[in-house]
């Protein structure tokens, strides 16, 4: 990628940001020197530099002093707190994790989901639902629709033995999140899956990502009574 325009460390960081999402350096790999990307870029060392900066303070990167630059394994998506894996919140608190696939189905997206992702036309998507345990009882349920169009890849997964949350967060880190807080009354799916009694407040986390202009994923994630919203950091 050289030429005589010369690259700002934006377009330095977006080059190395997509190829982390396509998986050219995978999770755990070592990226080049900073001195070989300029090189193939066509750039000065220190726009490299402070293009790594940028990726290691969004926690796609990990840099170590005489260590190289490496891929994060489970990348640090930032807003104003840490997404979580689900599994290592629960083990966090000292508690036995476990998950159970409830649903997997592609479907037309709802307008709801569409007006969360911005979009004016319906498209297939994969709906997710999903429960995840924690001392073998209710924890958090999921409902998450998965844009197949940015994330094809997510169609091959195993969602029976990962959940979604937690492939999305080491696979698919986001340039841009919409968070919302609320609180609802259990009723239908959320009082059966949580175990817990019709009109009973329950606190519902919902999240939208975007890589870029195109939609990742929207999920409401419907916390059982007595979640504690510090664990999300």
């Amino acid at each position: 990628m050289t030429g005589h325009t010369r690259l700002s460390w934006t377009d330095v960081r977006d080059t190395i940001r997509a190829r982390i999402l396509d998986r050219t350096y995978a999770p755990g790999d070592k990226l080049p020197r900073d001195e070989d990307i300029a090189l193939e870029l066509g750039c000065a060392r220190i726009t490299v530099h402070r293009a790594m900066q940028d990726l290691s303070q969004i926690g796609l990167v990990e840099r170590k002093r005489k260590g190289g630059t490496h891929v994060r394994t489970d990348p640090v998506t930032r807003a104003t707190f840490d997404i979580p894996i689900t599994r290592r919140e629960v083990e966090q608190r000292g508690s036995k994790y476990g998950y159970q696939l409830i649903s997997r189905t592609l479907e037309r997206s709802t307008p709801s989901v569409m007006a969360r992702f911005g979009i004016q036309q319906p498209a297939e998507m994969l709906h997710v639902k999903a429960l995840h345990l924690a001392d073998n009882r209710p924890y958090i349920f999921e409902d998450r629709w998965v844009d197949t169009r940015s994330t094809p890849d997510i169609l091959g997964v195993d969602l029976n033995c990962e959940s979604a949350n937690e492939w999305l967060v080491r696979n698919k880190p986001y340039s841009r999140v919409d968070v919302r807080f609320y609180a609802m009354n259990a009723e239908g799916e959320s009082a059966d899956h949580l175990s817990t009694n019709e009109g009973n407040a329950l606190l519902v986390i919902e999240r939208t990502t975007w890589i870029g202009p195109d939609p990742i994923t929207t999920v409401q994630s419907v916390a059982a009574p007595g979640y504690q919203l510090t664990a999300l950091n």
